[in-house]
């Protein structure tokens, strides 16, 4: 099996269901959404494309690939690259429910594709300007959708949550298990 992702969390997700990885291929894709695209959409399609890039590569592996987007509505928040981004995404957020989706792609070597895209509800207390600050200075939310991770400090913030937990963290450990039990490749 071939991770088609660079993300430390995915592959420590993986771990915890006793998949290990034979290699781990992230491949480059333009994550810019199209005009008018869902943030569902968005994470569908980008899984998707990142799967069958690296299909092309490894054209004998099965190869598993998921993208996570944080979504208020129809807006989809961007990966936090810059202090700026961060305090924007996390003013938003701020007291307000949002979602989570994150496709999966497993690709197997007779091309066929097998996708999930799995929501998870997520809603966070109002923030106070120096929470908003002190975790911007925490850098944890760096290349992160929506500028946060659940999985560090940012759970404080988290009032409700609906849906999957690995889902927000960025691989929803449920549905890809049942899709790589579903082809065989992990005991039930």
């Amino acid at each position: 099996m071939v991770l088609a992702s660079g993300s430390p969390r995915r592959h420590a997700l993986l771990a915890r269901i006793g998949v290990v990885p034979v290699s781990i291929l992230p491949p480059e894709i333009d994550e810019s959404p199209l005009r008018q695209e869902l943030p569902r959409q968005l994470a569908g399609r980008l899984s998707q494309a990142k799967a069958r890039t690296v299909m092309a590569a490894e054209p004998a592996a099965l190869v598993l690939a998921a993208d996570t987007v944080v979504g208020v509505g129809r807006r989809i928040l961007p990966k936090a690259e810059t202090e700026a981004q961060a305090r924007e995404c996390l003013a938003l957020l701020s007291g307000r429910r949002h979602r989570v989706y994150t496709g999966v792609a497993l690709g197997l070597p007779d091309g066929r594709l097998l996708t999930r895209v799995v929501e998870s509800i997520v809603t966070f207390q109002r923030l106070s300007p120096a929470q908003l600050e002190a975790y911007v200075a925490s850098g944890e939310w760096r290349g992160k959708a929506g500028g946060y991770t659940i999985q560090e400090s940012a759970e404080a913030f988290v009032r409700f949550l609906s849906g999957s937990y690995s889902n927000v963290v960025g691989l929803p450990l449920h549905e890809t298990a049942q899709l790589l039990r579903g082809v065989g490749w992990l005991r039930p």
